[in-house]
């Protein structure tokens, strides 16, 4: 039964996140803390930081960390499936129309009502993320601001800066700071 629920739940946010993983966030922080209890908000919160570090997309990293928490390999297979499966079958679909419908007014009309949802939902992600306790001190909040400021103004890659953001973590600790 936790198999079945696992796959419906991870299914379910894969059915409706539109905009990658950060806008899945706010879904799948309400289905695996608030409403199924799989994991703590600051073991969600720790999932977090650990998906930024690991190769692949978010929802399926979520996914995987969390059914393997639930129910071990299988739970991840699991897990992994059911936020995968949609897409795959939403973008088989999409491929094999969009030539076809690109132009067409009512798509043009849903993707533009759809974007500004998917900047709503990554804003929410951020605004969870900062009440988790994210930034405890100077010192991650000075992370956070030359992360933020080298990302978004001079253009540093961000796989760059998640290594400076660790590289700080181990510096910091070492050094007693």
């Amino acid at each position: 039964m936790i198999l079945l629920q696992l796959f419906l739940t991870f299914f379910k946010v894969g059915m409706f996140i539109f905009g990658g993983g950060y806008a899945m966030i706010p879904f799948l922080q309400k289905e695996a803390v608030e409403i199924n209890k799989w994991v703590t908000s600051q073991e969600f919160t720790e999932l977090i930081a650990v998906d930024t570090v690991t190769p692949g997309p978010i929802a399926v990293n979520l996914a995987t960390f969390v059914g393997y928490k639930v129910y071990g390999i299988l739970g991840a297979i699991t897990a992994t499936l059911g936020v995968v499966l949609p897409s795959l079958i939403i973008v088989t679909i999409i491929a094999a129309s969009f030539f076809a419908f690109k132009q067409n007014a009512i798509v043009q009309a849903i993707l533009r009502g759809l974007k500004p949802a998917v900047v709503a939902l990554i804003a929410v992600a951020v605004f969870y993320l900062l009440q988790q306790k994210t930034i405890i001190d100077v010192k991650t909040g000075a992370i956070a601001l030359i992360v933020f400021v080298a990302v978004a103004f001079l253009h540093v890659h961000p796989i760059l800066m998640v290594v400076f953001a660790g590289l700080s973590g181990i510096l910091f600790h070492y050094l007693g700071l």
